[in-house]
């Protein structure tokens, strides 16, 4: 299975960090693509390095999953966007997290897709910022599912990372929901 990760500067690297340890651990291809090559620094300070551009991305037959993590607020910051309406005209599983649906927003997406997002109207407005996202879709959750669409709050990254690998289907969901439980404090021993 082929899981790409769009990184950027300033991402919020751990929102994605469990879920993709989990997902390499179960034998997925996870590949990070960037508007550019040079290592991208995270707001943990850590230093990331992309495998292929956007660009090359686009040339490349669909991953299975496009996972998106949050950052700031940047409205020109709009190069993966085109990725983003492919996957979902592909009916291609896209999960983004945080502040990460705002390319969902800008894609139009989520005028088709019920969502949750971190990023408030209220947000927008002390950014200065236009309101790109449609409200009316908005869903106050943790962890939204629209067929092929998940996006969590950014608080969320433990039921996000599940929520992903239950519809990628990588363990049984026993198994999966087993693997998370440790980190609620819910019990199971967290084995892969």
């Amino acid at each position: 299975m082929n899981i790409l990760c769009y990184i950027y500067p300033d991402m919020a690297d751990f929102e994605l960090t469990l879920l993709l340890h989990r997902l390499h651990q179960r034998g997925c291809r996870v590949l990070a693509a960037s508007e550019h090559l040079e290592p991208v620094t995270a707001q943990s300070g850590l230093r990331y390095l992309p495998d292929l551009t956007l660009r090359d991305a686009e040339q490349q037959p669909l991953p299975d999953a496009l996972l998106l993590p949050g950052g700031p607020i940047r409205p020109e910051q709009n190069a993966v966007c085109p990725l983003v309406q492919r996957m979902d005209d592909a009916g291609r599983l896209i999960g983004a997290i945080c502040f990460a649906p705002q390319f969902l927003a800008r894609a139009g997406v989520l005028a088709k897709h019920d969502y949750t997002t971190s990023c408030s109207a209220e947000k927008m407005a002390a950014l200065g910022l236009r309101d790109f996202f449609p409200r009316d879709r908005m869903r106050h959750a943790r962890v939204v599912e629209d067929g092929h669409v998940i996006t969590a709050q950014g608080f969320a990254f433990v039921d996000f990372a599940e929520a992903v690998c239950l519809k990628l289907g990588v363990a049984q969901p026993p198994e999966v929901r087993a693997w998370f439980a440790p980190v609620r404090g819910t019990g199971g021993n967290g084995t892969a």
